[in-house]
């Protein structure tokens, strides 16, 4: 049987991770301290370790830097609330097996266990170089936790990385945090944009010419390999890259080495590749349009963004973030109300993050009061506006959705344990069923039998639900069909 030492100020937690470890058939010790934590240690070290980072006497993760260096063949999972990516960087620096994001799913944590226990932990090598760091990812959401999970593993290695994602989700913050948190984070960082050179030239950008290698070739120029020496070089929209220049980008990264456009010398290249495209590679490889043996030698290991729609509840965090931004290059400064975050939650965002950044900007210029309010996002994006506060409950489907989408994405920021505590639906009918009864209520002039026609429900239940909910009827007409 082996010994789990848990590792958690939160009482709940370690009752309900001790029961779960418990029936995986584990042998468990659950502390809150970080002094507690040494005092079991000092008896002998467990077989794995499982701690949060924010604790009443310390941070875990500093913590667990001594802990490491005295028992290093001790697996480490850290649990934290502090879902960013300098904490999931932070756990791969010192040494964690795995790092899972609070809420967790206590599954992956006890599959966490007995892939640590089977394998032992993997210890990796120092990568962030400092304590910590401002970093340009920001999000919460599940879908940038698995991101922030693949960085936290690839930053130490040279792997080869290939970046997938719509336009505007942030492909090349994703590839200079790669770089800024590796270990060749001192060498330059190159980045070339296949779509942005015409088709004749893009082997001269990459690899370099010699002096009259073609017509207007002046001088001797260095390519981006040259330029990259000791770092990365970033090859955003590779799928934009004609077939002949992949050819020779595949021998390069086959052998290491290249020659000038025009040159005879063979240059040994020592950079780390990052890759980038908004398209389906695999598609342009059973289409013909992508060499099937680039798109291996590239897809080492994949990091696919997910679009701004698909983790809408960190669509709050962003948009503060970008209006900080924008007053430290000396823009107005703006706070945004809930109401207006809600409009931005319910958007689509065909343009991402950087869409709903370009938007801050604009708003925090051009908005004309210090908050900035439902109103003017709506005006900034052209949605047209709610008539009147009634009439919320009779919302299209589209703005229903949007509107539960960003009390979801809300809740999840601000209470997060709210989410799976039993009461959600409860909760959620609770805000829509008053205002969708009054506003009907309102079209129909207070007739209950007309309104109870109309939403598709027997008079007595709209009545019992009346009573309730304690609605006045406004404007109610009496006669024969009212009911009383």
């Amino acid at each position: 049987m082996s010994h789990v030492l848990v590792v958690d100020d939160d009482a709940a937690i370690r009752t309900v991770v001790g029961q779960a470890l418990r029936r995986a058939g584990h042998e468990v010790t659950a502390v809150e301290t970080l002094a507690r934590l040494d005092r079991v240690l000092a008896a002998g070290a467990p077989d794995i370790l499982v701690t949060d980072v924010i604790l009443p006497d310390g941070d875990g993760i500093d913590h667990i830097r001594g802990v490491a260096a005295r028992f290093p063949a001790l697996p480490i999972i850290i649990l934290s609330a502090q879902n960013t990516l300098t904490t999931a960087v932070r756990a791969a620096e010192v040494g964690a097996y795995e790092y899972l994001p609070k809420p967790f799913d206590l599954d992956a944590l006890t599959q966490a266990v007995a892939g640590a226990l089977a394998r032992g932990g993997v210890l990796v090598d120092d990568i962030l170089g400092e304590d910590d760091r401002s970093l340009p990812l920001i999000g919460r959401s599940p879908a940038m936790q698995g991101v922030y999970r693949v960085i936290a593993r690839v930053v130490a290695t040279d792997l080869t990385v290939l970046i997938s994602g719509e336009s505007g989700t942030g492909k090349e913050l994703v590839a200079r945090a790669i770089h800024d948190l590796g270990r060749r984070q001192h060498a330059p960082f190159v980045a070339i944009n296949m779509a942005a050179i015409p088709r004749e030239l893009i082997e001269a950008e990459l690899f370099g010419h010699e002096r009259g290698a073609f017509t207007g070739a002046a001088q001797r120029n260095a390519g981006r390999f040259e330029q990259a020496a000791g770092g990365t070089l970033f090859l955003d929209e590779i799928g934009d890259m004609p077939m002949e220049a992949q050819t020779r980008l595949l021998r390069v990264l086959q052998s290491g080495e290249f020659t000038t456009v025009g040159g005879a010398r063979t240059i040994r290249t020592d950079v780390r590749i990052v890759a980038a495209t908004n398209r389906d590679l695999g598609q342009q490889v059973a289409q013909g349009q992508f060499r099937e043996d680039l798109f291996y030698r590239l897809n080492v290991v994949p990091i696919a963004l997910p679009a701004l729609r698909e983790r809408r509840q960190d669509i709050p965090l962003l948009a503060r973030h970008f209006l900080e931004n924008a007053a430290a290059q000396g823009l107005p400064r703006r706070k945004i109300d809930t109401q207006a975050l809600d409009v931005l939650i319910g958007h689509h965002w065909p343009g991402n993050v950087r869409e709903l950044e370009n938007l801050m900007r604009r708003l925090a210029v051009l908005a004309r009061d210090e908050v900035i309010d439902a109103e003017a996002v709506r005006a900034m994006i052209g949605e047209a506006p709610a008539t009147s506060a009634g009439e919320r409950g009779a919302a299209t489907d589209g703005d229903l959705a949007s509107a539960i989408r960003g009390y979801l994405a809300r809740l999840a920021i601000e209470r997060p344990t709210a989410l799976d505590d039993g009461t959600l639906y409860d909760r959620i009918i609770g805000e829509v069923e008053r205002p969708l009864i009054e506003a009907m209520l309102a079209r129909h002039g207070g007739n209950q039998l007309r309104t109870a026609r109309a939403m598709g429900i027997n008079r007595n239940t709209l009545r019992k639900r009346l009573d309730d909910l304690r609605i006045a009827v406004p404007g109610d007409q009496g006669g024969p069909e009212s009911v009383h």
